[in-house]
Order: structure tokens, then sequence, then C-alpha cells
């Protein structure tokens, strides 16, 4: 049986004639930057999550970044993160030459520790990074807490868990600006790169708009520099169908993560763990093994795919060589780096495919 990893052709033949339709209408009056369906779809989004902005980005990594710069961080500052997260994390900080400053992560959730968090705090931090990942959010009321006591800004990075919850409230929505992507494989993704930043805070939402936009509110006027971070309307249209369809999808996620979590609870696995008022979209479907080459192979073989979220801690990457982290630093994180895969998983996941899947096991 020949599985895909993420089904994304299955999305689009349910979806094609609205989605053909909303791209037609893009290429029909040629507004390809900043068309009417980057507006709409920002209302729609603000109106999603709860927050009264949303600014929609030309990827999740932009929309961090034009965080960053909407606060005002400079070289030297500190950003407090998880080294256990897709490389767009950091990045985005030490590109503003800033630092950051790695906690490792909760053993079951695989997000930052929160309880950790404040004792690498200094003088030099100016916010803490929160990454929700594989679905489901970090401890935010106590990360929000520290922030609070300690007089810093909290940023979600929600890329993995637009559509997860909270205690009832919307993922993107936790805290004083919240990021999201759109890349293909998430659970609200486009068809090329995008992304979204969401605030309730006046203030910041005109910030983050004007970087966004070279710096400009008038043409060729420039108040600060900024960097090209717009969405393309073509991809806005084609988030703005699936959006529509989303929660639907959520549903059906939750429930083929449920399944996948049952079915497969006697086999020698640790499963994904969704901690009380918390909900997951399972963006990925992680399980962790200290026999994974092992069953990737097996897998494998009969065609089913798997992938690693992700190989190598940020603070053994190559290019963090310079902040003189060493193997050992943070032990949950390597641990989960060594034996952490995949299965595949999205809404159209049949249960034919997921009972062929858990029965390789």
């Amino acid at each position: 049986m020949k599985i895909p990893f993420i089904d994304l052709q299955s999305q689009y033949q349910s979806y094609k004639h609205e989605i053909d339709s909303a791209i037609h209408a893009v290429l029909d009056t040629s507004q390809y930057i900043m068309g009417p369906a980057v507006k709409e779809l920002e209302l729609n989004l603000a109106k999603y999550t709860g927050a009264k902005h949303a600014v929609a980005c030309a990827s999740g990594t932009d929309a961090l970044l034009i965080a960053l710069l909407a606060i005002g961080i400079k070289p030297g500052d500190e950003i407090i993160t998880t080294p256990f997260t897709f490389i767009s994390t950091s990045e985005v900080i030490s590109q503003l030459g800033a630092i950051p400053v790695f906690v490792d992560i909760e053993e079951d959730s695989y997000n930052i520790n929160a309880h950790e968090i404040e004792d690498k705090i200094t003088n030099r931090t100016k916010a803490i990074m929160p990454v929700s990942l594989y679905g489901q959010t970090a401890d935010m009321d106590l990360i929000n807490e520290i922030a609070n006591r300690n007089n810093l800004k909290v940023i979600e990075d929600a890329a993995q868990s637009f559509g997860a919850t909270y205690n009832g409230n919307k993922s993107c929505n936790l805290s004083h600006i919240g990021c999201t992507s759109f890349f293909p494989s998430k659970p609200l993704g486009c068809y090329g790169d995008g992304g979204a930043l969401f605030t309730s805070d006046d203030n910041f939402a005109e910030k983050a708009r004007l970087f966004l936009a070279h710096g400009s509110k008038q043409r060729y006027v420039h108040e600060v520099i900024g960097l090209n971070g717009r969405i393309d309307t073509i991809q806005a249209a084609v988030v703005g169908v699936k959006l529509k369809y989303f929660d639907d999808e959520v549903q059906k996620r939750k429930s083929i993560g449920n399944r996948y979590i049952n079915l497969l609870r006697d086999k020698q696995l640790k499963l994904p763990v969704i901690r009380e008022g918390r909900t997951s979209v399972f963006a990925q479907f992680t399980v962790q093994s200290d026999k994974r080459e092992k069953l990737m192979y097996h897998l494998k073989s009969k065609d089913v795919p798997t992938a690693i979220h992700y190989p190598t801690p940020l603070h053994l990457q190559k290019c963090y060589k310079s902040l003189n982290y060493k193997v050992g630093d943070f032990p949950i994180s390597e641990k989960a780096a060594k034996e952490v895969f995949s299965l595949p998983m999205s809404p159209f996941l049949t249960e034919k495919q997921q009972t062929f899947i858990v029965d390789l096991f």
C-alpha cells in the first residue's frame, strides 16, 4: 500500500473547484501583491484566533523576524528559546545580532520546560520564544507569568500549532505575539511559502506592518529599515479557501492522532502526550524509540514514509559553534533528536492506511 507522508493531493481534490476559482480570481484582476484576498485573509485569521490583528507574511520565518524587529531587538540582546525546533526559530534571532539562549524541553510534550526559563534570564534578556511543537502549545500561562514578572515579551512560535487550544484559547492568541507558518505541510498550508503574525496590541501591529513593507507606509518614504515580507495574493487566496474547511480538518487530525495513540499503545513506543487543558492539531504524529533506525527501515521496506523532526538540536549545529554549547548541555533534547520519528499524518489518512501502518510495528 503506497501511503503519502502528507496527503496534499487528496486535500486539493476535495477543494479543487474553490481553490482553482480563487487562484483564477487573482489572475483575472492581476493584483498579485497586496490584492483584496490578503486583507480578507487577515480579517478571517484574526476572527479565527480571537486576536485583534493578523498580519499576513511571506513565510513563518518572516513572521518571527518581523516580530523581533517590531519589539526592537538589537545586537547583544538575548532571547530565550528551545534547542529542539527547526532552525527558523533561532535563525531570526541571530540575523539581528541577538543571542539565542536555550532551555531544555519536557520529556513528554517536547516543548520548552517553562520551569527552567527563569534561571536563564539576565539583564540582556528581552523576550521568550516558546515553540508549540508537533501541534501542541507549551505551558503558556507559566511562560506569560515569568515574562510579566521580568518585563519581557513572549513570541509564540506557532508554526506547527495553528488551530490548537490552550485552556480554551487558540494558539497564536496566547501571548503578546503569535507567529505561524503556511508552509504546504503545516496544518493550514498554502502552495508555497506563507505565514502570519498575530497580536491584540495596536501599536505593535502598526510597527509590524511598517517593517513588513520595506519600512514604509507611504511609497518611497521609509521610516525604518524593513524587509519585503509580504505574502503574495495567490497564496493568500489558497489559504483563504482552506481556512473555510480548517475546523473540520482539525477534528479529523485529532481523531486520527487519538486513534494512532490507541492502536500503538502496546507497541513499545513512546507516544505523544497531550497535556490537560490543551489540544493538539498533530502537525506531525511523532513517536520515540531507541530502535528508530530499525523501525524506519522496516516501514520504508513496506512503502510507508517516515521523517525525523529534528535529528540535530540547534545547540549542536555548526552555525552555533561560537555559542560554545557541547554534547550533554541539553540531554532531553539530545535524546529526543536521536530517537524521534514521525509517521504519515493528514486529515485524509484513511483508517485502512492507518491500520496498515500500525500493523507493521
